[in-house]
């Protein structure tokens, strides 16, 4: 039996190789004082879970040590959940400000790619093994989920909406902004729509370029260069075509939205989840509920870019007031949506707020009023569900695959304690085991 006390992060590639090569002989012993397996609202005490072939084998009493050639890992002191999931990422972007703005016009997919691979180790290392990667620019975060899925580099387990579909003008159309020569006219294929028949070609389009979902930007927002973050941008009928299009492919619908009159639309057309949300009410809160559409928060980003807004000169002039307006305004917003009992999916916005940060958003959100396990059980039980993947993660549970993360002492006496995970470990194999 070998026992597992403590990895660097520098051995991280040793770690990984170590545990690979042992687990193809043996099983691994997890014991842990506590345990939130988020299948319910509960903590349960001193178990073992027990690992093989990526997947939990087994949850035992005590602690239990396996047998001869086993792998033994004490979380004595610690707490063991299942691995985050965070739903609203932009796993190849950072928020630089203004200087971010320009490297439009300089970097390319690789550029982008290779950024993406140092995001998303630090989004693993946070404790976050699934992401769902809502807009890129050039479908490299396709790329990069090949690379993490084929063992190349480490991160998380990435669903990819590819590039976002938008209309012209709106939120994500990537020409605003640019000298009329520059400007062009994007098509289907580079994310921007007009009418119901290049509706649907955009569907598709993700679909043939290997997207795992859809992502739309139903309003305004803040950080594109445009003056309004809020008008809606796609009329009912475009919505619909998108929603059944996608609904064709098996593809879920996540939908950027702040003012109330995109996100109705977006609601009534059947898409799966609310992004930002910003100017929710009480129809809004209803219309969710009613049609069983999750709600992701991003209360990081809000925060994040309503702080950089006091800055002269961090953001454009344009959108410095979107910012300054409408990122204060995510918690409050939230609140009110927990206390309503709208779904709630854990989304931060990485990318817009540093990536590694993530765990922040737990802190927000019980500042607003949730609790802590709830806040935990968004972002695990809660994520695999709109993710439609309960079957395989969200719950520490056996026959699910062997996603865990740990912290020293107990979250639900201070969730501050989730942004210094101490320990993870994605399908079966350790990332990070420090003590």
């Amino acid at each position: 039996m070998k026992t597992i006390q403590s990895f660097s992060k520098g051995l991280l590639v040793a770690s990984i190789a170590l545990t690979m090569s042992h687990s193809a002989l043996c099983a691994t012993y997890i014991y842990a004082s506590n345990v939130i397996t988020a299948e319910d609202s509960k903590m349960v005490k001193n178990k073992t879970i027990v690992v093989d072939e990526g997947l939990i084998k087994d949850i035992l009493d005590g602690k239990n040590q396996g047998g001869e050639g086993d792998t033994f890992v004490d979380l004595s002191d610690y707490t063991i959940m299942p691995g985050f999931m965070d739903m609203h990422t932009h796993i190849t972007y950072q928020n630089e400000g203004t200087a971010g703005y320009l490297k439009r016009f300089s970097d390319n997919e690789a550029d982008l790619a290779i950024a993406g691979v140092n995001y998303a180790q630090r989004t693993l290392m946070a404790g976050f093994t699934t992401i769902r990667n809502l807009g890129d620019r050039y479908n490299e975060t396709v790329a990069l989920r090949k690379a993490i899925d084929g063992g190349i580099v480490s991160g998380p387990r990435i669903f990819t909406s590819g590039k976002s579909i938008a209309t012209t003008g709106g939120h994500a159309d990537p020409t605003n902004g640019m000298r009329r020569d520059l400007m062009g006219s994007p098509t289907p294929a580079d994310g921007v729509v007009n009418g119901v028949a290049k509706a649907r070609e955009a569907v598709r389009q993700r679909y043939k370029d290997g997207a795992d979902l859809i992502k739309i930007t139903a309003t305004g927002g803040v950080l594109s260069v445009a003056k309004s973050g809020q008008n809606p941008q796609f009329m009912a009928d475009e919505l619909d075509a998108i929603v059944q299009t996608a609904k064709d492919y098996e593809m879920t619908v996540a939908v950027h939205a702040h003012g109330k009159e995109g996100m109705k639309r977006a609601i009534i057309a059947g898409v799966d989840s609310i992004e930002h949300g910003t100017y929710m009410d009480d129809e809004i809160f209803k219309l969710m509920r009613k049609n069983e559409v999750y709600y992701v928060p991003t209360i990081s980003a809000g925060n994040f870019v309503a702080e950089k807004a006091k800055i002269d000169g961090y953001f454009p002039a344009i959108v410095r007031p979107k910012a300054a307006a409408i990122g204060p305004l995510l918690q409050q917003t939230f609140g009110r949506a927990y206390e309503n009992g709208v779904m709630i999916a854990f989304g931060t916005d990485a990318g817009v707020s540093p990536h590694g940060d993530n765990a922040l958003e737990f802190e927000l959100m019980v500042s607003a009023g949730m609790s802590e396990m709830d806040a935990i059980r968004s972002a695990t039980y809660n994520t695999s569900k709109l993710l439609k993947i309960d079957d395989k993660l969200g719950t520490i549970s056996v026959n699910k695959l062997a996603d865990l993360v740990a912290v020293k002492g107990n979250p639900l006496e201070d969730i501050r304690i989730l942004q210094s995970v101490d320990f993870v470990m994605k399908d079966g194999l350790i990332y990070k085991h420090s003590q």
